[in-house]
């Protein structure tokens, strides 16, 4: 299916402007509080977790080295899926957006886009209707674990992970044999798909960067990032050998990721993560999300809107993990009076010199979205130290006043959750999720009378 061909996509129902701007009116302040990645819209993100079909839309990532045949094999899914294809170039190449702009210009210079940009990339396209609504495919994203950890905090968790695997022997001879026609573009192989015309054959060429010696300095670089990329899909990660014809390996493809994953925790979970800014909440949710298939649920959602989400399927089969909300004892009795009661809340602890080291001294590279802190991952040069700029949010007097707000609620919110583990969440952050997970995975203590 090409584009002449696919099907015209009908965008969904969507509420009126009006009636959600309405909403968005009478609760500006608490959406304002709420607001974690702070969108620069709320009315389309509320609306796009309203209209998220969580249960059919496909959430793919294939990776795989070079010459494995993961790019064929992405684009047969998307077309037999019907969903959206990403890659690289893709996305810096097809999109306009200011950050598209900036990557592309890096790419054409260096062919490398630096990390943070690339998923500032990638948030911003999934955040469209199209991937919304029809799902998406990422070939070759993430490239690397800091990757894929930046995807995990976004919260952007793929549902299926297939990973393709052949002999480095194999690939090597496989990218010897490519060739490119440099009229049409089309790709040709002198082994597996050699074209019959000897018009054709004459004009082919051999492309850049396929060479013996090139394509085992690849591998090595894939061989060392994989191996760091793999714990962090745990259970939704399948590996598939490319060292068999391309359509036995898009069929075993296919069937992956049309099963349905079942949550591997001891029971339907539905936690709170509380704690003060900077705590690390965002990360363990996504990170729970991911080993246990739950829903992870931002806290920038009004509460219409995460009624609406929490009474979904997946939440109600799979559980969800909330962070950041309740915020303060009205809003605790609300979700409770609402049905959505939890079975486990954690509570991070972590010292306020330590809070104020995490967050005022986190910066931003205007000119290329790369993000440094000054003190665990500093700016390489002078030049881009001069450069840098702070975020409002993360001077010493708004993080000072958000983490008052929080520990002259949190007392009510500790009385009310008895039950509530209390961690430390100045640590590691795996070191914090294996706590969390403890204590998802046993049973609560019982209370001494």
């Amino acid at each position: 299916m090409d584009a002449t061909t696919a099907p015209h996509r009908i965008p969904p129902e969507m509420p009126q402007y009006g009636e959600a701007n309405h909403i968005f009116e009478l609760m500006q302040n608490m959406l304002e509080q709420l607001l974690i990645h702070q969108p620069e819209d709320p009315i389309p993100f509320m609306i796009q977790h309203l209209h998220r079909d969580n249960d059919n839309v496909p959430r793919i990532v294939i990776l795989g080295p070079p010459a494995s045949g993961k790019t064929t094999i992405a684009m047969w899914l998307c077309k037999h899926l019907n969903s959206n294809l990403l890659s690289l170039e893709s996305l810096v190449l097809n999109e306009f957006s200011c950050t598209a702009t900036e990557a592309r210009r890096l790419y054409l210079q260096r062919k490398v886009v630096p990390s943070a940009l690339l998923i500032q990339l990638v948030q911003e396209r999934l955040a469209k209707e199209d991937c919304v609504k029809w799902g998406w495919i990422l070939d070759g994203i993430p490239e690397t674990r800091e990757q894929a950890l930046r995807i995990q905090t976004l919260g952007i968790a793929p549902r299926h992970v297939i990973m393709l695997s052949a002999p480095d022997i194999v690939l090597i001879e496989r990218n010897l044999g490519k060739r490119i026609d440099p009229q049409t573009g089309e790709i040709y192989h002198t082994t597996f798909d050699w074209p019959p015309e000897s018009e054709i054959q004459n004009r082919l060429m051999v492309p850049e960067g396929i060479s013996e010696l090139e394509t085992a300095r690849k591998l090595l670089e894939y061989h060392r990032n994989i191996v760091r990329i793999i714990p962090s899909y745990p259970k939704i990660l399948k590996v598939i050998s490319a060292d068999q014809p391309c359509v036995d390996v898009f069929y075993q493809a296919l069937t992956y990721v049309q099963s349905n994953h079942r949550t591997n925790a001891p029971f339907t979970p539905r936690v709170l993560l509380l704690g003060p800014v900077g705590s690390g909440k965002s990360l363990q949710a996504a990170l729970l999300a991911q080993k246990y298939g739950l829903v992870n649920v931002p806290d920038g959602l009004l509460m219409k809107v995460l009624s609406q989400r929490l009474d979904q399927q997946d939440c109600l089969q799979r559980g969800w993990v909330l962070h950041g909300f309740p915020r303060d004892l009205d809003q605790a009795h609300l979700l409770n009076s609402l049905g959505y009661n939890p079975n486990r809340v954690f509570f991070l602890n972590v010292p306020f010199d330590s809070i104020m080291e995490r967050l005022t001294l986190r910066r931003i590279d205007p000119v290329t979205g790369e993000r440094y802190h000054l003190m665990y991952k500093p700016p390489p040069t002078m030049e881009i130290q001069a450069r840098l700029l702070q975020n409002p949010k993360d001077s010493e007097e708004q993080v000072q006043l958000k983490m008052d707000l929080f520990y002259r609620n949190s007392a009510d919110l500790e009385q009310l959750y008895e039950s509530a583990i209390t961690l430390n969440g100045d640590q590691d952050p795996y070191t914090v999720f294996e706590y969390i997970e403890s204590g998802i995975i046993n049973p609560l203590p019982k209370k001494i009378p």
